[in-house]
This record gives structure tokens, sequence and C-alpha cells, in this order.
């Protein structure tokens, strides 16, 4: 079966020239031109991947990444924005984005991306066996369902959140660098840069730490990276 892939765009050129270049590579696709079209469409088509422009008419595409994420967690999320300041794409990823491009982009490029999330997400269901499960201190990870606990509650993650967080807990004690980080945890083909590993471990603290300001879990190695350690025995 074809990854399926929602465009979000109301520019008409941008939106046709995408479906086109992405029908002629495989996937299944769907257009909408609004947030609120976009909702509906996704309660039926269910797509893997939704690409999303920022500026749209009635709800942006923050405000719609932000939704999609709280209802379909599984959905990989690309934002396509003509903002190139780092607050944007900050903004974009702690929202909830997988990966953010800057118009104009070649489509191609958005295609290549598109196939490196997904490969990532097919790839770490492959690798899950059912029994799986990682457990340290107060949490559980859940390999085969892609599922963290922290003291027996699930935490909501975004896919980025869950590779990162996997990638942690898998290697518990050593410590990365941020290249390491984006290299392990998302793979050598992620396009995205170190900004991106900040920004993910600071969502994760937020959601792991009983305090965020004095992480246990998640550790910054001071002029090298981070580390991920046990945290503080019960």
């Amino acid at each position: 079966m074809n990854d399926k892939v929602l465009i979000v765009e109301d520019e008409e050129n941008i939106r046709k020239f995408i479906v086109t270049n992405l029908k002629i590579s495989g996937f299944s696709v769907r257009e909408t031109v609004s947030s609120e079209e976009a909702l509906k469409v996704c309660n039926e088509f269910t797509p893997d991947m939704v690409v999303l422009d920022l500026m749209l008419p009635g709800m942006d595409g923050y405000r719609l990444c932000e939704i999609l994420r709280n209802r379909f967690p599984s959905i990989a999320i690309i934002m396509l924005t003509a903002k190139s300041q780092d607050s944007d794409k900050i903004h974009g990823l702690n929202i909830g984005a997988d990966d953010y491009m800057i118009k104009p982009f070649n489509p191609m490029e958005l295609i290549s991306r598109i196939n490196a999330i997904l490969r990532r997400i097919k790839r770490q269901a492959i690798n899950s066996d059912a029994n799986s499960v990682i457990e340290i201190n107060k949490l559980k990870l859940d390999l085969k369902a892609q599922i963290l606990y922290k003291d027996n509650k699930k935490v909501s993650l975004s896919n980025q959140e869950f590779s990162l967080i996997k990638f942690f807990m898998e290697n518990c004690g050593k410590a990365f660098t941020r290249d390491d980080i984006l290299d392990g945890a998302w793979g050598e083909y992620f396009f995205g840069d170190y900004k991106t590993v900040d920004v993910h471990v600071r969502k994760l603290r937020m959601k792991l730490e009983d305090d965020p300001s004095k992480p246990v879990y998640i550790e910054t190695v001071w002029g090298y990276g981070y580390r991920f350690s046990k945290g503080q025995e019960i």
C-alpha cells in the first residue's frame, strides 16, 4: 500500500506542483487549501504524512500542527514556510513538527525528507520486538506500541520525540554530541541541524523531569552535548 500524504497549501501553483511530484514518486495524495478542510480529510484519509503551509487562511499552520499532534500523534508533519528566522523554525518544532522547509524549495528534497521520516518510523516498528520494553527508574518505553510511560502514566510524544527518547534510553549513561544524536536518533540523512536536538531535548525535559530546570534524566554535558542517566533512584 502506498504511503499517504496530505498537502495543506492555499497557493494553487505550489500545491499542484507538490502533488504532481508526489504522485510521480508513488505516493497516495490528497490536497486541501485550509486547516479546517484538512482536519475533515484526516478523519477519513488518515495520512502517514502531512505537509502544511504556515500561512493559511483562517486557522494558521501552527495551530493546525498543534491539533494534529494531539489528535493524531502518529502522523508525521513537515511545515512549509517562507520565514527563515530560527525562532519560527524552533516554534514549529516545539509544537510538534517533525521537520520544516523554507520556500522556495526543490520538490525532490521535499520527497527525500518525506521518505527519510517515513523510513525511520517504519524501521522503528519493524525493529521493535513484541516484548521489547526498556525500563529506567520511573520510565518505561514500550517499543512495540511506541509508548512511553512515566510512573505508569502515558506520556504523549511526537515521532521525533519518540526517536530521541528511544536513542537515549538504549544508550543510557553514554555522552553524545549533537551531531551524534542527529545521526543516532533520526538517521544520517535527516536534514535538521543541532538546534533540532536542543529543541527536542527541551520538550522531553518538560515531559519527563519533575523540575525541567534541574534535569536528572537528560543531562547537559557542557561543551560536548547530552547524556541520559538513570535519574534519582526510586
